[in-house]
């Protein structure tokens, strides 16, 4: 295992229990008003935003870009499909409850998960794509 990448797993771990936390918050609100699979499609999406964030700045300690939050999608969407699918499975399939079925779903994707979004969040930057979210990036200076 590579420096870093057990402390890398502690924080992708923590930021996990937020974005988990603030998915299923959303997903809780939205339930009553609409079919589980809307409710779990907008609550993902919502918290997908925040989770980029939080990845970024805290699991890995580097700037967001526009490269990156284009890119962070992808990393989520095998979460997506494997939640999404688990739920389908513990709702329809085993008659699970929708309330606790997307924790036991998400639990599945975090392996998986970790894994993509450190390619993408430690990925080095190719000339042109190093402009963060919001302010460009002064070029880099050499220090004697």
């Amino acid at each position: 295992m590579k420096p870093g990448t057990a402390a890398q797993m502690v924080r992708f771990a923590l930021v996990g229990v937020v974005n988990t936390g603030t998915y299923y918050g959303l997903y809780l609100l939205f339930l009553p008003w609409v079919p589980y699979v809307v409710a779990h499609i907008t609550a993902f999406l919502l918290a997908m935003v925040g989770s980029f964030f939080l990845t970024s700045y805290f699991t890995y300690r580097t700037r967001p870009t526009w490269r990156k939050f284009l890119l962070f999608p992808l990393t989520n969407a095998a979460n997506f499909v494997i939640t999404t699918t688990g739920m389908y499975v513990l709702v329809d399939l085993l008659g699970l409850s929708s309330t606790w079925a997307p924790l036991i779903a998400a639990a599945t994707a975090i392996p998986v998960t970790f894994v993509l979004s450190r390619t993408i969040m430690l990925r080095p930057e190719t000339p042109g794509t190093a402009e963060s979210l919001g302010e460009s990036v002064a070029p880099a200076t050499e220090t004697a």
